[in-house]
């Protein structure tokens, strides 16, 4: 649907088993990817058999639309604390409806200056709103075919738009697509994971981080998933 005009119900992710939650529901066999794990890394085999489940809740459709959304709320929400950007979140949507929901890219592109400044999105953020329009609506971001592109043209595509970034864009893949293998060796928290979870006298750097990482393959996903979890488990100071 170009434009993403008029809402619609989202098609639903296929469910790898009866019974699984949504919001636990992967499109890899994690029962392979814990094997693999298990086996190549004895950190990551402890972290599984104290943490459980990989659970990185991606979105509950696999739409264009909901796509948009989450590459829509990654710009609002940046260098914000959760409840003022949840704050400017409520305001902006009510420029368009009464409704708690995101403007379509045609609604953002018609939104003046001023508009923005009420609902207290800034003057940068407002550009890195039209670009994401503009590009979904010339199809620089191709949304419709995500599914089947590789991951680096993914972050090609999401890179493209002015204020996401790499980071941005494996966020994206990790998070809402729920891709298996990506590492974002550029998060803080995955590499302060990685300096608990082995014992390093410092947090690794990037570079370090993809070595570190790089056994986890082809699951790195999920290895990156349990670097959080070590983080939840280190011991206070």
């Amino acid at each position: 649907m170009s434009g993403f005009d008029r809402p619609r119900p989202g098609r639903p992710l296929r469910s790898r088993g009866r019974g699984t939650p949504m919001a636990a529901r992967v499109r890899f066999s994690l029962a392979r990817a814990y094997a693999h794990l298990r086996a190549t890394d004895p950190v990551l085999a402890a972290l599984i058999e104290a943490h459980g489940p990989y659970q990185p809740r991606p979105l509950e459709e696999a739409t264009p639309e909901a796509y948009y959304r989450s590459l829509q709320r990654t710009i609002l929400f940046q260098q914000l604390a959760g409840p003022a950007a949840r704050s400017i979140q409520r305001k902006w949507f009510a420029l368009y409806s009464k409704q708690d929901r995101p403007p379509t890219p045609r609604e953002v592109l018609k939104t003046t200056d001023e508009q923005f400044r009420a609902s207290g999105v800034s003057r940068q953020k407002a550009g890195y709103l039209r670009d994401l329009a503009e590009k979904t609506l010339d199809k620089t971001l191709d949304f419709g075919g995500f599914e089947t592109m590789s991951d680096d043209e993914i972050v090609e595509r999401i890179t493209a738009v002015k204020g996401l970034g790499e980071w941005s864009a494996h966020m994206f893949m990790m998070f809402t697509l729920g891709r298996p293998d990506v590492l974002a060796i550029g998060d803080l928290g995955i590499r302060n994971g990685m300096k608990i979870a082995y014992d390093l006298p410092k947090t690794p750097t990037p570079k370090e981080a993809l070595a570190i990482g790089a056994p986890w393959a082809p699951y790195r996903s999920v290895g990156a998933w349990y670097m959080y979890r070590a983080i939840d488990t280190q011991d206070p100071d």
